[in-house]
């Protein structure tokens, strides 16, 4: 069992760039593994989710070269083996803690003429899968597992499919990229249709791959390819991953953090719109804009007020709602989360693992069904805190620690490896004691 302890710094300063984008660099792996030709990525995500990803399509055949780079980040190349060229895995593919791995690898093997075995850890075989395998059986795969292919362990047989429309009732990008990445594989066009748009990585990579994609303010149509092609690609920062600096400096009295190269999708700035109702000293500088858009933030401490979160905001900042309700447990005034009942089937249950962590290091906070109550307080008692095994989580409570009175203890804390294994070298690079 590991501790990460973490004590106030006298301010969070300096520069700062962020680990490759997570979200990004699973899909880029897929889709270069169904490319024709070497795609070679910059900045590729060293989260153990994203190495899930590499070992699932390694036992599906394909080639994958992952370097270190000096002063570039992690470099990756896949050697493609086009869209009918997965071979049948000779054992089962355990996807560990990776939701993302799962249920978009399920969207390419529906389109696949032979079986395989899916299996996670623990906590990934108690989150929910109905919301993809529902559609995915209805373009003409064959899945089975426990509660009506629910749950992982989870058995897949695809084939021949057929187009459908689908609304995407979840709000979920992942579920819209299973049904697209599915759709590669089906006759006619598969469209997807958002009462609330979600993040839209996959669209914007599908087009840069060759597929043919149309998109509207609230459908996503793709149309089965002949083929696509290899690509190179600079991977931008992972704006989730830089949110907890982000939030370090804004905590911290007399911060001036510079974070560099990171992603401004527009589908991702919901945490950073937030942060300025807020009246938080964040701007944004130097975008250049690309397939997806990367820029730098200027960030400096800040006396944040409380806010209100409603449902169509969540899903533009639901990775970021952890770290975003500490920074509410210590800004002036009552903040509301409500809407954000997706945080109960993430890695854990974050409402519960956040109010229960919260309330242990001094916070004032109601948990509700789909969010919470949070009355601001100006510092934090501190403590001992469990990670309940979730990344995200445990490097909320040590943001926490940064604005306590006696430091925070996070325990279990290895899960941070999960999607962000620099994250403690990062964040005491950037505080000066």
């Amino acid at each position: 069992m590991s501790e990460l302890i973490i004590s106030p710094p006298a301010a969070v300063e300096g520069e700062y760039t962020p680990p490759g984008d997570k979200s990004i660099s699973h899909r880029l792996a897929m889709l270069g593994a169904l490319g024709e030709g070497t795609s070679e990525y910059i900045h590729f995500s060293e989260a153990e989710d994203c190495q899930k990803t590499i070992e699932a399509f390694s036992k599906l055949g394909v080639q994958y070269d992952l370097q270190k780079a000096v002063g570039a980040g992690p470099q990756l190349k896949v050697k493609g083996v086009g869209l009918r060229g997965l071979a049948k895995p000779s054992g089962e593919l355990d996807l560990g803690n990776s939701g993302t791995t799962m249920r978009l690898i399920l969207g390419i093997l529906a389109g696949q003429p032979f079986e395989a075995r899916l299996v996670g850890d623990a906590s990934l075989s108690q989150r929910p899968m109905r919301r993809v395998t529902v559609p995915l059986r209805q373009m003409g795969a064959a899945i089975s597992g426990r509660d009506d292919a629910n749950f992982a362990p989870l058995e897949i047989r695809g084939g021949k499919l057929s187009a459908i429309e689908w609304e995407n009732k979840a709000a979920s990008a992942q579920v819209k990229s299973a049904i697209l990445l599915a759709g590669l594989y089906a006759d006619g066009v598969t469209s997807v249709c958002e009462p609330l748009v979600t993040r839209d990585h996959t669209e914007r990579l599908l087009r840069l791959f060759g597929a043919s994609i149309e998109c509207s303010e609230h459908k996503v149509a793709v149309q089965k390819p002949e083929c696509l092609r290899a690509i190179c690609f600079d991977v931008p920062g992972d704006f989730s991953s830089a949110a907890f600096l982000i939030a370090a400096a804004l905590l911290v009295k007399g911060s001036n953090l510079l974070v560099s190269n990171v992603g401004l999708n527009p589908t991702r700035l919901g945490f950073y719109n937030v942060l300025k109702s807020m009246g938080a000293a964040i701007e944004i500088d130097r975008v250049k804009d690309q397939a997806e858009p990367v820029g730098d933030l200027r960030v400096r401490g800040s006396r944040l007020k409380g806010i209100t979160i409603d449902r169509k905001m969540t899903p533009f900042l639901i990775d970021e709602l952890p770290v975003l309700m500490v920074l509410c447990a210590l800004a002036e005034g009552i903040s509301t989360i409500f809407g954000a009942q997706e945080l109960r089937i993430k890695e854990t249950d974050r409402i519960r693992s956040m109010a229960s962590g919260l309330r242990a290091v001094g916070a004032r906070i109601l948990e509700r069904e789909d969010g919470c109550v949070i009355e601001g307080v100006p510092e934090l008692l501190g403590g001992r805190v469990s990670s309940f095994g979730d990344h995200r989580t445990a490097m909320s409570f040590a943001v926490a620690g940064l604005r306590s009175r006696k430091g925070v203890t996070i325990l279990d804390s290895e899960c941070i490896g999960i999607s962000y294994p620099g994250f403690e070298k990062d964040l005491r690079s950037v505080c000066r004691m």
